[in-house]
């Protein structure tokens, strides 16, 4: 099962990434993180990568498509794969069908988590982050017991930067300005299973897992 995962900031991607990759056995690979490792490894890509970002230059696709194309060449993703973080833009959905196509091999499906943006500006906007430990708390759903102290270490609470409101709403613009194309890429092309992503976890993670299956019975 090869599986694409869109969706924007505090969809909660991450969080269903590792329950899909757990139910189907497949490797669920944030781009974020292969960048990371490849930076922090020195591989030849990830050092082009990491000149880009420390000028702060968006990192071409070609190089983006190569980090990708090189974790997927693991041994663990011989049975498929889920990507969190890729692609981002048109040209990367593009250049990565075509990749699979000179190896035989197709998307099964893309997720598309659907949240209202104003959800989300609440949901990121009210997370408070435990300065010395990375407990996480939010202003309405889960409130710390004393007013800016964590429960757990006694540790100062804040909010991080990426989470200011201002912040939020420019991060959800950038992301429906890349992600729009895409979707209609993927809904023309019949993989696109698109899931309202304001349901309980629980709920969002079964109609995924539904849909994923019904998707491989056909």
């Amino acid at each position: 099962m090869r599986l694409i995962l869109l969706g924007p900031p505090g969809a909660g991607k991450g969080t269903q990434a590792a329950r899909i990759g757990a139910e189907f056995k497949i490797p669920p690979v944030s781009t974020g993180d292969i960048f990371r490792e490849a930076i922090k490894n020195k591989t030849p890509l990830g050092e082009q990568a990491e000149r880009y970002i420390k000028a702060g230059e968006l990192v071409p696709d070609e190089l983006v498509l190569g980090i990708v194309k090189e974790r997927l060449a693991a041994p663990d993703t011989a049975q498929g794969f889920l990507l969190d973080g890729f692609p981002r833009t048109l040209p990367q959905a593009i250049a990565f069908d075509r990749h699979l196509a000179e190896k035989g091999q197709a998307l099964t499906a893309v997720v598309n988590i659907q949240v209202d943006p104003e959800v989300l500006v609440e949901r990121l906007s009210g997370r408070r982050i435990c300065r010395d430990c990375g407990a996480v708390y939010h202003v309405a759903t889960k409130k710390e017991q004393h007013p800016g102290v964590c429960d757990l270490c006694q540790g100062q609470l804040i909010q991080r930067e990426d989470d200011a409101e201002a912040t939020v709403r420019n991060r959800l613009a950038v992301y429906a300005q890349q992600t729009a194309p895409l979707i209609e890429y993927y809904r023309i092309a019949g993989l696109l299973l698109t899931v309202d992503g304001a349901q309980p976890i629980d709920d969002v993670y079964r109609v995924i897992v539904a849909g994923l299956r019904k998707r491989v019975e056909q």
